[in-house]
């Protein structure tokens, strides 16, 4: 059985950045929070826009996105994630507002890309963790900078990170045989859209997307390649 020692490294250093975010959030001037914030919202949108446009079938990444978010709004994800980010709120008595924002953008940040497929996959496989380490390094940069402005919410983000993506390490020595470039090229172009609703969120965008309704679409991103054939 394949540990994951990307994930849990992975998961240490978002904490660590996390956790100098949220020491330093108060000593940074405000406009420069929001500044920086909006910022690093520009570069979600270029990076997501970036995996989005190598989509070599548009009709199933759009059929990813409305099934996934029919499928999110029927589970009321949306309603479930902000009362769990409550929970977690009352928990470490934060009085932030934008706790359960850091929380839920935060973690499809850092979950949705590509890098945390394909680097997990090549862990899996045993193909080393280049990918991981290069995805380690630019998480603990975001998720300072997200939880300096969001605060502690973000400081929740490892466990989803150890949930998900080691996961997907353990399980990729099954999946791999079955995983197309197909699927991957799909879950990508979703995941940038995703990623690219985050960078809109972030720059204020009114009304914002909801991420978190359409998290399910990246399960048919995997899905209908397949049965497309």
């Amino acid at each position: 059985m394949v540990f994951p020692w990307g994930a849990v490294i992975n998961a240490l250093v978002i904490l660590a950045g996390a956790s100098v975010g949220v020491f330093i959030g108060g000593r940074l001037p405000q406009r420069l929070q929001v500044l920086i914030f909006q910022l690093f919202g520009l570069c979600l949108l270029a990076i997501g826009l970036k995996m989005a446009l190598g989509a070599q079938n548009i009709l199933l990444v759009i059929l990813s996105l409305v099934l996934g978010a029919g499928a999110g709004e029927i589970l009321k994800l949306s309603q479930r994630l902000d009362a769990l980010a409550a929970h977690l709120k009352k928990m470490v008595n934060s009085s932030n507002p934008l706790f359960a924002e850091g929380l839920v953008n935060g973690s499809v940040m850092v979950c949705a890309g590509a890098m945390a497929i394909v680097g997990s996959f090549e862990e899996g496989l045993g193909l080393g963790r280049t990918t991981v380490y290069a995805k380690t390094l630019i998480d603990f940069f975001a998720c300072l900078i997200l939880a300096a402005r969001t605060g502690a919410g973000v400081l929740f983000i490892p466990v989803t990170v150890l949930v998900y993506q080691g996961s997907l390490i353990v399980l990729a020595a099954f999946l791999a045989p079955f995983f197309s470039p197909a699927m991957e090229n799909c879950l990508q172009s979703v995941g940038g859209l995703m990623v690219m609703g985050i960078g809109l969120n972030m720059l204020g965008l009114k009304p914002g997307v909801d991420i978190s309704n359409s998290l399910p679409a990246l399960l048919f991103a995997a899905l209908l390649p397949a049965i497309w054939g």
